[in-house]
């Protein structure tokens, strides 16, 4: 009874055929059937788009203009542009609501936003290095800037003399011993965090997040009460970088982690599917799919330790000599420089402080490229480098696979003979030859014979 019922509302709801040229053809039913089928466009500008964009910002900078200026006792710059701002998502929302429906509408708005997040941000830092660079001009020129010390020139002399020749050699060995340190040691408490499950991983993590929120005059303050005051040793790099690496390490740890959590378990699994151990899962699976991430983690590191002025005045002290000698003597870094130049009322002494500060930022994009060279690129994205040493990896495997399944000579006792080239009859039912793992016949008795035998 179902059946024929099912079939009823089926034949009821069936589209009519209308022949058409002597074909038939099943005519649209519902409402709904007449309109195409075209799919959303998701990105690009569209003309009804950008005039609406347009629209928006015009009217929403003369809405600011009437309310600060002519109808409400508004003032102040940062009120007047966050007014205008407003009031331009508001009317971009409801022209765009006049054509698109209310998913399209929020997909418009926030895509407005996100830009102006991004802009916003762009602009503050080409707001930094531009106004860096602009200060520092005068200074960059010049090239005893950056092959000099500042021990024979004072706050009175010409950009001519003194440089900031120390600033730098220290900075680059400090971050060598800070880099030294962290890299290996936050690499492995990632690695452990990210494999070893338990109680002693949970309080490892919890010790790593605090100590990012750790102040760097604290890390300060512990290296000098330990390898200075504690130890007797005196300010130096090496101090200096002690501190360093105390502030790197949780930054590294912590972005190695999320980094390492992001490898897919399927090849971690297919390893150890294959009979590899942990550790060598790890360092040929493990670590090699997360290499471009966790150079990037090293990089967020290093860009938080080369800028620490604090830690590094506790810890190796200021000086305007050249120091090669990481274990002895004071050493000064390019923020410290940076710090005690800017604070001088000389205009000579600003301009080096602020060229100091270009060149830092000059180091700090050197690093970053250096990083991102040996990081590489991402999982499963070769160069062509790479492209052609697992191209010779494959042709060795590929060798040395036909070779391990090419037969090799028979040197068993019933083998071919050398002339003959006959090869032992097969073993089995129906084999009248001895087999080889038969016994051989002893006290006069018959050696016993096979399947094929009784037949």
């Amino acid at each position: 009874m179902t059946v024929v019922d099912l079939e009823k509302n089926a034949s009821r709801d069936a589209a009519p055929v209308v022949p058409v040229n002597g074909t038939a053809v099943a005519a649209a039913a519902g409402p709904a059937a007449g309109l195409p089928d075209v799919p959303r466009r998701i990105g690009g500008f569209t003309r009804s788009g950008v005039l609406s964009l347009l629209g928006a910002a015009a009217s929403g900078l003369c809405t600011a203009i009437l309310l600060f200026g002519e109808l409400a006792p508004f003032s102040g710059v940062l009120g007047f542009f966050g007014t205008a701002y407003l009031s331009f998502l508001g009317i971009y929302a409801l022209l765009t609501g006049l054509d698109e429906d209310g998913q399209a509408v929020r997909d418009r708005v926030m895509t407005v936003v996100l830009w102006t997040a991004g802009g916003l941000m762009f602009l503050a830092l080409t707001m930094v290095v531009g106004f860096t660079a602009w200060r520092g001009r005068e200074a960059l020129p010049h090239g005893n800037f950056f092959t000099q010390d500042m021990q024979a020139a004072g706050p009175l002399d010409p950009l001519t003399h003194g440089g900031i020749a120390h600033a730098m050699l220290g900075t680059l060995i400090m971050i060598t011993i800070a880099l030294t340190i962290t890299v290996p040691l936050g690499l492995a408490c990632a690695v452990y965090l990210n494999q070893i499950r338990g109680r002693f991983s949970r309080f490892v993590r919890t010790i790593v997040e605090a100590m990012t929120a750790l102040p760097s005059i604290v890390a300060g303050l512990m290296v000098y009460a330990v390898w200075i005051l504690g130890l007797g040793m005196q300010k130096s790099g090496l101090a200096a970088g002690f501190a360093i690496s105390v502030m790197m390490l949780p930054i590294v740890i912590r972005a190695a982690d999320v980094v390492l959590r992001l490898v897919p378990g399927t090849l971690t699994e297919a390893s150890e599917a294959l009979g590899a151990p942990r550790w060598r899962t790890v360092w040929h699976v493990v670590l090699p799919t997360a290499r471009s991430g966790l150079a990037t983690a090293v990089i967020l590191g290093t860009a938080r330790g080369i800028g620490e002025t604090s830690p590094v005045l506790l810890t190796a002290g200021f000086t305007a000599a050249l120091n090669a000698d990481p274990t002895s003597g004071p050493m000064v870094s390019l923020p410290l420089a940076v710090f005690n130049f800017v604070k001088s009322p000389e205009p000579t002494m600003i301009a080096r402080g602020f060229g100091s500060a270009a060149v830092l930022m000059a180091l700090v994009l050197v690093l970053f490229a250096i990083a991102r060279v040996i990081g590489g690129r991402g999982p499963g994205h070769q160069n062509k480098r790479q492209a052609k040493r697992a191209a010779r990896a494959s042709r060795r495997d590929a060798t040395r696979f036909t070779a391990s399944r090419t037969p090799g000579p028979d040197l068993s006792e019933n083998g071919p003979g050398p002339h003959t080239g006959e090869a032992d009859p097969p073993r089995g039912a129906g084999n009248c030859a001895t087999s080889h793992d038969a016994s051989a016949p002893t006290n006069g008795e018959e050696p016993p014979s096979s399947a094929g035998d009784a037949h």
